[in-house]
């Protein structure tokens, strides 16, 4: 019987791979202020509200209860296999942990592996994509968990963002530099460090240099492109990671790219114009 698959909504995951592979998201709530946003809330309708808005979005862990209720939704005595984002950046992973407990000892039948991916955005989307994939063919859950933690370990996702002004408003750049960073044009190359927190790797001046940085990280590792996927995620400025889709097969032919918008999320603290890869 294959192994049920879910995840959370800091994947960003295709909408398509979660169709194809039945992935389960549970979604992190977001409000604007006191209004909580609808969970399939069109992306581009996101950005706008929040291009208007003078405070950022705020996001939660989703309760334990959700988790819950998610697991017993499927088929009795199937194995589950929960993928959440980086514990780093979110509690979302703690909570699948206390649903699993609150599951096993309502005394349903099936085991559950809850796996810190150490990752968000594009790092997690892959990361999923490729545990569903496995999930069909794989003998064991066991067998499963040692896959996805292996390609834990070898994942690289960096992504840079157009402005500062989300990271500014939610604290987590000085407003001053943040001010002087936009004055100067200065764009960020940011990766998701082993620990699944954000480090910043460069500097650059204008986006184009820090986009060709970016592209530059896919020299640093050897693909073997017969079974080499890539994610490519962007926060609201899909014609730009488009270009940069077609920058990235010119010279490394992935067999499979995995394209999709930063959901409310992720968009809430990249802010519009973000690009990321992983791979």
């Amino acid at each position: 019987m294959p192994i049920k698959i879910i995840t959370d909504s800091g994947s960003d995951l295709p909408q398509e791979y979660a169709d194809k592979y039945n992935v389960d998201i549970v979604h992190l709530p977001v409000h604007f202020e006191h209004e909580l946003m609808p969970e399939g809330m069109d992306t581009r309708a996101f950005y706008a509200k929040m291009r208007e808005s003078k405070e950022l979005p705020k996001t939660a862990s989703p309760s334990p209860q959700v988790f819950l209720n998610k697991f017993k939704q499927v088929e009795p005595g199937t194995d589950i296999m929960v993928v959440c984002m980086s514990s780093n950046i979110s509690s979302t992973y703690q909570t699948a942990v206390i649903a699993k407990e609150m599951y096993e000892e309502e005394g349903h039948p099936g085991a559950i592996e809850i796996i810190d991916s150490k990752n968000f955005s594009g790092g997690l989307s892959l990361i999923v994509a490729l545990t569903a994939k496995w999930s069909l063919t794989c003998s064991s859950l066991a067998e499963l968990k040692q896959m996805v933690l292996d390609k834990i370990g070898e994942v690289n996702a960096y992504f840079t963002l157009d402005t500062l002004e989300n990271v500014i408003k939610g604290g987590r750049l000085n407003r001053l530099s943040g001010a002087v960073a936009s004055v100067l044009n200065i764009k960020l190359l940011l990766k998701i460090s082993d620990e699944g927190t954000v480090e910043v790797v460069e500097k650059t001046r204008g986006l184009p240099k820090a986009l060709s940085h970016l592209l530059a990280k896919l020299e640093s590792k050897q693909h073997d492109y017969e079974k080499a996927v890539i994610a490519i995620v962007h926060s609201n400025c899909e014609k730009l990671a488009l270009e940069i889709k077609e920058r990235i097969l010119e010279k490394h032919p992935f067999k499979e790219i995995l394209f999709s918008s930063m959901g409310p999320v992720m968009g809430t603290y990249a802010g519009e114009g973000g690009i990321g890869v992983a791979f």
